[in-house]
């Protein structure tokens, strides 16, 4: 019987050693809602993390994007003494996360109410909402589908910015001026403050600057965060303020006219909640462009030359005025004027350009009038000829402009169309009066000539080197020369 007894004690203590025992990991402790780690909020900045790897879920929702229940989470709370704002970040190690804040409203999920969320597919992110003293809000983060990893959470108390309220406006004294270290996300809005009219929405974030011009001129401004609106505004006290200006996303400058010894205000506005530092730059306007095109590029007297303005203003007032100056004397004020000139030359053409706040800019460009012109004015063929017979044709040309490179084709008509039997490539002098430079072509007669029994000629020119302004003389046509067997 003893023998037996250590005979078994032996067998099991050997499965023991061939059999590995499965251990399952147990879930993080704050896994429920119930189970929630309770931050002191005296002890804020808060950090944790949780592994999420045998997280649950009970059934939470995702109260933002674009997914609907949550996979795994975990879960903190925190009852503030002090109502403010809190910024909860998240960081994870997997993708698709989630970071949901809840004010406690009733008991369990049903009593949550969200006040801030965020997903994300990688990284970092977070949310931040106000809070009142003494009420519960508890913080889930998780996966919107089944991952391992560990997840990141810190809790901060947001203070407001020094500038939130407009009797504390940052003053801004020579300029540029940059504020690159400023954080809205605690900001709030007075009862009197002016909602800027190009904001489509307050969040209730807003940070304010004075700015006591020195001297006349334009200023723009800049701000850093998407969804931001600055409203600009004259006066000295906030329920006496006129808006002169408004500056939202859509445009990186905001520019207005200040005057000398006038007091400005400068309200940046977040319109969509943010986290993070967003930034606020007052400059000295920049000065518009004042570029502009013109079509032909290469006029004549009888061209009616298109102007089109290629203007750009920077600081985002656009171009109001258009001021154009052709050099001979008349002027336009529209973007796209017209204008022919009444001889060739060269003109200095401006075109000035102004915003409405009374910046200018202007440019100049040279146009070179140029009528170039040839003309076929003389077409001499043989009335008569014999098949093989070699025949001299010539082609007189016009020229009393200027002096011309012209490249002049031969064309024998035939009933299948037109067929090249010649070129000539040569410079063409002016010549007054009516006078002309004649090219000289050879052509021998063949026997399809004669079974036609005639011939017609055509000859083209074309300048190489410009471009004609009166093409319709730049072809003729022979009469008929009768062709013998």
């Amino acid at each position: 019987m003893k023998r037996t007894v250590l005979t078994a004690m032996l067998i099991t203590t050997l499965l023991g050693a061939v059999i590995p025992t499965t251990v399952l990991a147990a879930a993080p402790g704050n896994d429920s809602l119930a189970n929630a780690t309770a931050i002191d909020p005296s002890a804020l900045p808060y950090t944790d993390s949780a592994s999420i790897a045998e997280a649950t879920s009970e059934g939470e929702s995702v109260p933002c994007g674009g997914y609907s229940n949550v996979a795994q989470s975990v879960w903190w709370s925190i009852t503030p003494t002090a109502s403010g704002t809190l910024r909860v970040t998240n960081s994870a190690s997997f993708y698709y996360q989630v970071l949901v804040m809840y004010r406690q409203d009733g008991s369990g999920l049903a009593g949550l109410v969200s006040v801030a969320c965020s997903t994300w597919y990688y990284g970092q992110f977070g949310a931040s909402a106000s809070v009142e003293a003494g009420k519960t809000y508890y913080i889930m983060a998780g996966s919107t589908f089944p991952d391992s990893g560990s997840i990141n959470v810190t809790v901060t108390s947001i203070q407001p910015p020094t500038n939130d309220d407009f009797a504390a406006a940052t003053s801004i004294g020579s300029l540029p001026f940059t504020d690159n270290a400023l954080d809205m996300t605690a900001a709030t809005r007075e009862t009197d403050e002016p909602v800027p009219s190009c904001a489509n929405s307050f969040s209730g974030q807003s940070a304010w600057y004075v700015y006591d011009a020195a001297t006349s001129g334009s200023v723009s401004t800049a701000f850093g965060a998407y969804g931001a609106v600055v409203g600009m505004y004259r006066g000295t006290s906030l329920n006496a303020l006129v808006e002169v200006g408004c500056g939202n996303w859509y445009n990186t400058l905001a520019t207005i006219h200040v005057d000398a010894g006038s007091r400005y205000h400068f309200q940046l506005v977040g319109t969509f909640q943010a986290i993070g530092a967003n930034s606020f730059q007052l400059v000295v306007a920049p000065n518009p462009s004042a570029g502009f095109n013109f079509y032909p590029g290469d006029p004549s007297s009888l061209d009616t030359i298109q102007f089109s303005g290629s203007q750009y203003d920077p600081g985002n007032a656009g171009i109001t005025s258009w001021a154009w100056a052709f050099g001979d004397g008349t002027t336009a004020t529209t973007n796209y004027p017209q204008h022919r000139y009444g001889a060739d030359g060269d003109y200095t053409v401006r075109s000035t350009v102004g915003t409405p706040d009374g910046r200018t800019a202007t440019e100049s460009q040279v146009v070179r009038v140029r009528t170039h012109d040839v003309a076929i004015t003389k077409f001499t063929v043989p009335s008569s000829a014999s098949a093989g017979q070699t025949r001299s044709l010539t082609v007189g040309l016009s020229n009393r402009l200027y002096p011309e490179q012209v490249f002049v084709t031969l064309y024998k008509l035939t009933p299948a169309g037109p067929v090249q039997v010649g070129t000539s490539s040569q410079s063409v002098p002016v010549r007054s009066g009516n006078r002309t430079t004649d090219l000289t072509f050879s052509y021998t007669f063949n026997a399809d000539d004669a079974r036609l029994g005639k011939v017609s000629f055509q000859a083209v020119v074309s300048l190489s080197n410009a471009r004609d302004a009166i093409p319709g003389d730049n072809q003729a046509q022979s009469l008929p020369t009768k062709v013998n067997k």
